[in-house]
């Protein structure tokens, strides 16, 4: 009858053993690391208001993607609307448009216009300020004309004399006829940007044509 052989029991060596635990009480604990939380918004700088602005979308894109340069465009020739001065026409009758007129006057300098920017012309009674500018002589009035630097209210009878300037204020308070008929005309070759008529609306698109 053959023998069994005895079962040895399995022997346990040290480098089978798992990982030694060392005590708690002889590690040496670490520093914990600080998490970093949310960094503080960036402080504006003296005199600019609010978040710095960032560079419009064309800007970055041109500075990740360096590219050859384009061409420029050919030059295109101006359109005939731009030279054109935009017409405005204030309803008044002819005792009411000297007042609309300064109305106009008052408002352009309130939107940010220069007062030398600006030519008044009266087809009736003179404006009291060339009334009383006039009164030192034609030279001393026209003087102020040429200088520039303020609203300058002429006769309309004289706009031939007048130099261009970006607005020109045509009130139509009275005169003849052919005054308006004949000056209105040459205040909108004055007239760098706008023009604006105080006065008679039939009377004004009889001159200028219907639709002013």
């Amino acid at each position: 009858m053959p023998l069994t052989p005895a079962i040895e029991e399995p022997q346990i060596h040290e480098s089978a053993q798992g990982p030694r635990v060392t005590p708690a009480a002889s590690r040496t604990a670490q520093t914990p690391r600080p998490v970093p939380g949310p960094r503080p918004a960036a402080v504006p700088r003296p005199g600019r208001p609010g978040p710095a602005r960032p560079a419009p979308p064309a800007q970055r894109a041109a500075q990740a993607t360096p590219g050859p340069v384009p061409a420029a465009p050919a030059p295109t020739a101006p359109s005939v609307s731009a030279a054109v001065p935009q017409i405005q026409l204030i309803p008044a009758s002819a005792e009411g448009a000297l007042d609309a007129a300064e109305e106009a006057v008052d408002l352009l300098l309130d939107t940010g216009r220069a007062p030398g920017d600006i030519l008044v012309l009266t087809t009736g009674d003179p404006h009291p300020w060339a009334a009383h500018e006039l009164s030192f002589g034609e030279a001393a009035y026209w003087a102020l004309h040429d200088a520039g630097d303020d609203v300058f209210y002429a006769d309309a009878a004289q706009v031939q004399r007048a130099a261009g300037r970006p607005v020109v204020v045509f009130a139509a308070n009275g005169g003849a006829v052919d005054t308006v008929a004949g000056s209105l005309p040459v205040a909108l070759t004055r007239a760098g940007a706008l023009l604006i008529v105080c006065g008679d609306p039939q009377q004004i698109n009889s001159v200028l044509g219907a639709g002013v």
